[in-house]
């Protein structure tokens, strides 16, 4: 029982952390646009590499 006096604190402090990251991330417009950020990951659009240069 002595070690909840440990435990229940840390649950609670760790609890507001993930809370308040959660709520920052929805402030700050992390979860704006998630279908652009979907087709984005997706799309085929890198431009390809120039020749590598010739040695000797």
């Amino acid at each position: 029982m002595e070690v909840m006096v440990i435990l229940v604190p840390l649950a609670l402090v760790l609890g507001l952390l993930g809370l308040s990251a959660f709520l920052w991330s929805l402030k700050s417009g992390q979860y704006e646009d998630l279908d652009g950020a979907a087709w984005r990951a997706i799309s085929d659009d890198d431009q390809p590499l120039p020749p590598a240069p010739k040695r000797g």
